[in-house]
């Protein structure tokens, strides 16, 4: 490897030409490469850096960056992080455009939507602060309790939303004081190599380095004995084996894991108002989110007018490549996950479950694309009840009883998100009852800077967002003073 830019770089980034490393303030070039792909097209659309033989100097980088971070105030960690939201603003719909290209999401829809969110979410972190506390006061002594940085925090970060999720870890482990070293995923690593070529002229040098590369990074990371705690999204398999290297050495996690979410409509709700709210709630970014609605439950006695005003709306909506204007719904995102979906697909015509809509996949045609697919009432031991596709494919189930449907929502191992729709108490009841880290009654999918997002059971371990958020980016110390 060799170093491509001693200079600092400049903030007018060329966002499609060339691709590097952050580390220690400076752009750097790697030997080694690897192909991505436009999944709209299959063609490739970059050459990314092999980093992983870098992630000492990463890691060095952050340790040595660490000490004069960590001693700047809240206010001046939170200048730092306003100049840097303000300079990601400045070229956003090239970062967006990027991100369409990478990921496959339409540009003018979602694509924006997600860097303008994840753009605010930098804005928004720099206001906040988690001030020492005194806890007691006697005339024997006080006792005050305040949150110390961590050192380097190493964040994984997925594919489904590559700018919006690796933010999310940057944003509240720099402002608490810490130093970080960030991977992107192997299939969209260029908006996360872009928006880390930004930082390096605003922020300190090793305050964040972007390092990217495959499975073999993401282990050494989590490794790593300079690396203090591990912030990783992604699948519960794939988190399971990031808790066992950590805790080789006790590294601090945070695991925000997949879902299997129930949504839960009462006999009460207005059923066709509610069609097209649901619909984007369980299809939209093609499904490729941990919250999509997975499992959607209609009373047995509404059931096959809803499904019949689903199946219309589903039908007419638009599945191509995320730069055309008229495309409703991107490309799966990746081969890997494109090949899961098949397998699925084969699960359920091999079962003969019946299928309200889609159901086959044109394997001919160039791209990731796979349709809008709904299936009718699939017995609650199949696989596509049981697991979590993350792919455009969503069972409509019936049930008979509010005691029956909690149950069977709860039947899961997984516990991230939720939703009742129906009359406010009876759905505030319902609510109550379900395992999950957060239900949404009556609405879906609203998430923010002050609320505290995590799973329950096998979605995940640990918050992000929310005061407990940036408390999970800290160490609790005590501080005991004699009078």
């Amino acid at each position: 490897m060799s170093i491509a830019s001693p200079v600092r770089p400049g903030t007018g980034v060329d966002f499609f030409n060339s691709y590097a490393l952050s580390i220690d303030g400076a752009l750097v070039t790697s030997e080694e490469n690897f192909e991505v792909y436009n999944p709209a097209t299959g063609e490739v659309i970059a050459h990314a850096p092999e980093g992983t033989a870098r992630l000492d100097d990463a890691v060095t980088a952050a340790r040595q960056a660490f000490p004069a971070w960590s001693a700047l105030s809240w206010d001046e960690r939170g200048a730092y992080l306003t100049r840097f939201s303000e300079a990601l603003e400045a070229q956003k719909d090239d970062l967006a455009r990027l991100l369409t290209l990478e990921q496959g999401k339409p540009f003018e829809t979602q694509a924006k939507f997600e860097v303008g969110l994840a753009i605010t979410w930098v804005a928004e972190v720099a206001k906040r602060r988690l001030p020492a506390v005194i806890v007691e006061d006697n005339d024997e002594h006080t006792v005050e309790v305040r949150r110390t940085p961590l050192g380097v925090v190493g964040g994984i970060a997925p594919w489904n939303y590559p700018v919006l999720l690796g933010l999310w870890k940057i944003a509240p482990c720099l402002m608490t004081g810490n130093t970080m070293v960030l991977k992107p995923s192997p299939f969209t690593p260029l908006t996360a190599l872009k928006f880390g070529e930004i930082a390096q002229a605003i922020l300190p040098a090793g305050v964040l380095n972007v390092v990217s590369g495959g499975n073999e990074l993401g282990k050494a990371m989590t490794l790593h004995p300079g690396i203090s705690k591990i912030s990783f999204t992604g699948s519960t398999a794939t988190g399971k084996k990031v808790m066992e290297a950590c805790a080789s050495n006790l590294k601090r996690i945070t695991l925000e894991l997949g879902g299997n979410d129930a949504a839960i409509v009462l006999p009460g709700a207005d059923h066709k108002e509610l069609v097209e709210k649901l619909f984007w709630a369980a299809f939209g970014n093609s499904s490729q989110w941990c919250v999509a609605i997975k499992r959607l439950y209609i009373h047995s006695s509404k059931y096959d007018g809803f499904l019949q005003d689903f199946v219309a709306y589903a039908k007419d909506r638009v599945v191509g490549d995320g730069m055309d204007p008229a495309s409703e719904l991107g490309p799966v995102q990746n081969t890997m996950q494109y090949a899961k979906l098949l397998d699925m697909f084969e699960d359920i015509r091999t079962h003969g479950y019946s299928v309200a809509l889609g159901g086959t996949i044109d394997e001919g045609r160039a791209g990731n694309f796979v349709p809008v697919t709904i299936v009718d009432n699939p017995p609650d031991s199949s696989r596509i009840v049981r697991e979590e596709p993350f792919g455009p494919v969503l069972p409509i189930l019936k049930y008979d009883s509010i005691d029956e449907v909690v149950r069977r929502a709860n039947d899961t191992p997984a516990g991230l998100g939720g939703s009742v729709w129906g009359p406010a108490d009876e759905a505030e009841s319902v609510a109550r009852r379900l395992d999950t880290g957060t239900v949404w009654v009556n609405e879906i999918h609203i998430h923010g800077v002050s609320l505290p997002f995590g799973g329950h059971k096998q979605s995940g371990i640990g918050v992000e967002n929310g005061v407990e958020g940036l408390g999970e980016f800290t160490n609790v110390q005590t501080l005991m003073f004699k009078k």
